[in-house]
């Protein structure tokens, strides 16, 4: 049910003799556990479930939607005690208007990295060679789909929009690649033996 609207921006719906398609642009935030106790990978408590119950549970995400997400992260709890030192919201909306702003100028209009046409991307995106053949082999390597190049091309540019930078540093794209990385009790799903904006 996810795939199409996450793809497209649109969901059709058909009935009977009818199809009818509406705008269906979002962003899509989810979450889960990493297993059915909800302990795996925790520093704090120990995981129950079996290495086959972790696996069965996280096969329930199905890979065409890990694919779609932008990226997965994998959270770690915090006591209420522990400081955490981090931006402000405030700075980070500063940072994020400004990034916005570099978009319209390098498209002209009101769209962003996350949805500009692939061919206005990589015109306009700053990669060198170099690069491409980085994301090439990568994407080889960990038997990334063309989807997830795709994706990791818009995440490095916004990286360094946000960094400022009208070029792409090696170090925002070694920071997508990170970003699309599943975390650990992922990793053993799908191809390598087994989060929309």
């Amino acid at each position: 049910m996810l795939r199409q609207p996450m793809e497209s921006g649109e969901v059709t719906i058909s009935r009977v003799k009818q199809t009818v398609s509406y705008p269906a642009s979002f962003t899509l935030i989810a979450a889960t556990n990493p297993c059915p106790c909800g302990y795996y990978g925790s520093h704090e408590r120990y995981c129950t479930c079996s290495s086959k119950q972790v696996t069965n549970y996280q096969l329930k995400v199905s890979g065409p939607i890990l694919d779609r997400l932008d990226f997965v992260l994998s959270l770690q709890s915090s006591g209420l005690k522990e400081k955490i030192t981090s931006e402000s919201s405030e700075d980070i909306r500063k940072r994020i208007a400004k990034a916005r702003k570099l978009q319209r100028v390098r498209y002209g209009n009101d769209l962003c990295n996350g949805t500009v046409s692939f061919q206005q991307l990589e015109r306009t995106a700053g990669f060198t060679a170099e690069q491409l053949n980085i994301i090439g082999d990568v994407c080889f390597e960990r038997k990334w789909s063309n989807r997830t190049q795709v994706k990791l091309i818009r995440i490095a540019r916004t990286i360094s929009d946000l960094q400022e930078r009208p070029d792409i540093s090696m170090e925002a794209l070694e920071e997508a690649i990170k970003w699309k990385q599943l975390p650990t009790g992922l990793q053993t799903i799908g191809g390598e033996g087994a989060v929309q904006t």
